[in-house]
């Protein structure tokens, strides 16, 4: 091996400037094995760089060469595989992991650590040594082998040391002070021996003449040893002396501290009386306020709340330890609970006859004042009661069970009370509103209250579609889509209607906000909510009298707090119990009447649920509202569903002139009327789905009518109403309906040149007969100017067919025509004129056609028709004014 490196060293290392440090035989782990030669090198020129060599020997002779080479710098891992066993195989992580197998453990292992010594000398850079032996790591120079294969360079490297910038200094001082330093040394060297030598001298002069110095220091060092004894000794009997003095100090400290603690002592024992008797001494007046304090005037209320809340104190106090034991303390917690219990059952019996006699007086109610439409006020009542709020508030956190006994007690004697304020309201209301379509009734034919027509089963069922004429004088017989007809009933009982169910609305309103308000002020639901719920829990555990109110357990507290809003709503719920069922009455009531006031009820029902809402969301108010709203929604729903059945139902009579359908005019009242009662509504969805629902049944079943219709044409009827749906929509301007519109037009755009053409026909029949022909013999393949060659169509036979048409021939068919279009159309769409105008243009089509077939297939025969257009312009408009 060493042979090996120093041929390497000669070949290939030292004509680069390098020196070869490290050498291992290995091949490729895996493969086939190539011998090769991995060589750890340093450059020798600076700066110094440590690179390892792949070499290789040549194939074609004995000489080696450099193969690959990688930087140290760039490489970030060594793995050994095994740290505790003799393993070949090692891995060197460059740009890629390389793999190899070394020829024995120990030039692999001496490899490595020349790696690492090289890494520690050189670069200082983090390679990772995976697997590696802890002995090989260390920055020693190995022995044996290894030492052998490192070779003496490395040692050499070790004992060189560069010379600091100092150091070159000096040197070069040196040699400018001695000229001849490069050109002869030798010289150089002897003046530089004879100035050492004059230093030695120098040296050894100044430590002989110090020695005096150290004698003459030492004697002086004796005699202070001896001051230090002398002090010493003084030292010592002061000490003796002040040690008297400190046991004679200790017995008075001792003395004092004695004193101090009898101080403190004092001291606390006379705080402790204090706080015992700031704040577990309740005044006499106090006292005097819980067993006897007027429960009636507002100054008997304020002293009594005072004395509550001196008593919550008094009673709340944390005492500290110890002073449950004293007997005073005792004794005044007995008598705190007796006041306790005394003024709690003082004031439950006050309050309970405050709510008994209010839930038994009549005055309020309605039944007197039938003629007003309002509800009674509670808020004298309210203001009454709220002086008693901190007196509840106390009651509240002290005796629970007496609290939730005058909850209970409140809801039930002013849920009386105010359902029977709410049946007196809406039966004044239902009244009135009684009183509103009694006019109505009688138009209608209506009897009783289910607010149904008169007359026979089959005119409900049977609808007969007349002329205008006929459906004019009819139309007051007939079922609309709503089960009344929009156009009939007053619009000013519609209104008073709506005016009458907006005041029950507002009346309501006030009236629960005003009750929840009172409710959460008055029993405190909002401010502590860690409160059992009086109504949903009316047997609570409580502690006795007789001891201080507890904290409840932490999982009531999350539980209470959670349902704080309930408590409220459960009492409004008990309270207004009838608010709900009345209110659905009132709006069955109504929708009977008429079905339409079902429009005016959802707008006014969402606009206050909205309101509501934005109030608040949790409230009983807006609950209630929302409910009776989803009843109110669904009325209006059967109310569409109603109208598109009528529109089903609707026959048509065989013998009948059909004009504008009956429910295509009612669908025309229906949106002028919704969107009078819609504008600027809240829910303007349901209306636009509704919307949409009847428009596409007016559309369904105008095509049903149309096909079935005997006596007008189908794109009459077509057109004449969906020309009439257009024009609705056109003039309403119904956004969610544009769609709709658009399809509208163009049904009546197509409809009318389909009765167009088929109306007019072939007003020149045989003539058309004679180009058809001619057409298709083209269509053959004839040339168009050989035609005329043809038997059948020469000129002879073209002018006889002309000459069966004379101006006043054609002036006459359409006059016949004109009659016919005006038996056909109605007269309120008033499209006579519109649909005569359009034949006249297809006529002028037909006319222009014919003559461009004359120019075309005869051509120079001077052939034309017997009328013009201008002729045929002066027919049209002399038959039009005629008529």
């Amino acid at each position: 091996m060493t042979a090996i490196k120093h041929a390497l060293q000669r070949d290939i290392f030292t004509p680069n400037d390098e020196r070869l440090l490290g050498i291992v035989n290995v091949c490729k782990a895996g493969k086939k094995k190539k011998n090769c030669f991995l060589c750890a090198t340093v450059t020798t020129e600076r700066p110094i760089q440590v690179k390892v060599v792949k070499v290789k020997k040549s194939d074609k002779g004995d000489f080696y060469k450099r193969q690959q080479t990688w930087e140290l710098r760039d490489l970030t891992e060594v793995d050994a595989k095994d740290a505790s066993k003799e393993n070949p195989e090692f891995d060197l992580h460059f740009e890629k992991v390389y793999r190899w197998v070394a020829s024995s453990a120990a030039e692999k292992n001496s490899f490595i650590s020349c790696i690492w010594k090289q890494n520690q000398r050189y670069l200082r850079k983090k390679v990772e040594f995976v697997n590696v032996s802890s002995q090989l790591l260390e920055e020693s120079v190995p022995s044996g082998e290894s030492q052998s294969v490192a070779g003496g360079d490395e040692d050499a490297l070790d004992d060189y040391q560069e010379l600091s910038t100092r150091e070159e200094q000096d040197i070069e001082g040196m040699m400018e002070m001695c000229e001849y330093a490069v050109s002869n040394a030798e010289a150089f060297a002897e003046q530089l021996s004879r100035e050492l030598q004059v230093l030695d001298g120098a040296n050894i002069q100044s430590i002989m003449a110090s020695e005096k110095q150290v004698n003459i220091l030492m004697q002086l060092l004796d005699e202070a040893l001896g001051e230090v004894d002398t002090i010493e000794g003084k030292l010592s009997s002061y000490e003796e002396m002040l040690q008297s003095v400190k046991e004679q100090m200790d017995q008075i400290s001792q003395s004092n501290r004695l004193i101090q603690i009898s101080n403190t002592n004092n001291v606390k024992l006379l705080d402790e009386i204090q706080f015992l008797v700031n704040y577990m001494d309740l005044s006499k007046g106090h006292i005097r306020a819980l067993q006897e304090g007027d429960l009636t005037s507002p100054k008997g209320i304020e002293a009594c709340i005072n004395a509550s809340e001196a008593l919550s104190q008094c009673m709340n106090v944390a005492l500290r330890p110890g002073h449950e034991k004293l007997t005073a303390v005792t004794q005044q917690q007995l008598l705190f609970a007796e006041l306790r219990d005394t003024f709690a059952r003082r004031l439950t019996n006050h309050l309970n006859n405050v709510f008994v006699h209010q839930g038994h007086d009549q005055s309020s109610t309605l039944s007197q004042h039938t003629a007003e439409l309002s509800l009674p006020k509670h808020s004298p009542l309210h203001r009454d009661l709220l002086r008693y709020a901190k007196l509840m508030e106390w009651l509240k956190n002290t005796h629970r069970e007496k609290y939730e006994g005058l909850s209970r007690t409140y809801v039930d004697y002013m849920s009386r009370l105010y359902e029977r304020e709410i049946k007196d309201f809406f039966e004044v209301a239902k009244i009135k509103m009684a009183g509103t379509s009694k006019e109505a009734k009688g138009k209608f034919g209506l009897h009783g209250s289910s607010g149904k027509l008169t007359g026979s089963t089959s005119s409900l069922n049977k609808l007969t579609v007349q002329g205008s004429n006929s459906r004019r004088s009819q139309s007051s017989s007939l079922l609309d889509m709503g089960n009344m007809s929009a156009s009939d009933l007053d619009v000013a009982d519609r209104t008073k209607f709506d005016k009458i169910f907006e005041q029950v609305l507002s009346e309501l309103e006030p009236l629960c906000l005003a009750e929840q308000d009172f409710i959460s002020k008055f029993f405190k639901l909002q401010q502590h909510p860690t409160v059992t719920p009086p109504l949903a829990q009316p047997e609570t555990e409580e502690s006795d009298g007789g001891t201080l109110s507890r904290i409840p357990p932490q999982a009531e507290h999350r539980q209470s707090l959670s349902s704080e809003k309930d408590l409220v709503r459960l009492m409004m719920n008990k309270i207004f119990q009838s608010i709900e069922t009345e209110l659905n009455s009132l709006i069955a009531l109504g929708d009977k009447i008429d079905s339409f006031n079902s429009l005016y009820m959802l707008v006014k029902m969402s606009h206050h649920v909205w309101t509501a809402e934005n109030v608040d969301p949790a409230s009983y108010l807006s609950t209630t509202l929302g409910n009776v709203l989803v009843t109110v929604k669904r009325n209006f729903d059967k109310c569409i569903s109603a109208q598109i059945r009528q529109m089903e139902e609707v026959k048509i009579s065989k013998k009948s002139k059909v004009s504008i359908l009956l429910f295509v005019t009612k669908f025309e009242e229906f949106a002028e009327l919704a969107e009078t009662i819609f504008r600027n509504a809240e829910r303007r969805g349901d209306l636009d789905k509704a919307y949409v629902k009847l428009i596409r049944a007016v559309f369904m079943n105008v095509e049903k009518v149309a096909n079935e219709s005997q006596k007008t044409p189908r794109d009459v009827v077509m057109m004449e109403n969906f020309h009439h749906i257009f024009s609705t929509l056109s003039r309403l301007k119904i956004s969610c309906l544009e769609a709709e519109r658009r399809e509208a037009k163009h049904k009546y755009t197509d409809h009318l040149q389909f009765y167009v053409i088929n109306s007019l026909g072939q007003p020149l029949e045989k003539l058309n007969h004679f180009f058809e022909g001619v057409e298709a013999r083209v269509a053959q393949g004839v040339r168009e100017e050989e035609v005329s060659y043809q038997l059948a169509f020469n000129k002879q036979e073209l002018r006889k067919v002309i000459k069966e048409y004379p101006g006043k021939e054609v002036k006459k068919g359409l006059d016949n025509l004109y009659k016919k279009v005006d038996k056909h159309l109605c007269e309120e769409e008033s499209l006579l004129q519109v649909v005569w105008h359009s034949m006249q243009d297809e006529f002028i089509r037909q006319y222009k056609h014919f003559e461009d077939l004359i120019g075309r297939c005869y051509p120079g025969s001077g052939i034309t028709m017997e009328f013009t257009i201008q002729d045929m312009l002066e027919y049209f408009s002399s038959i039009a004014q005629s008529h």
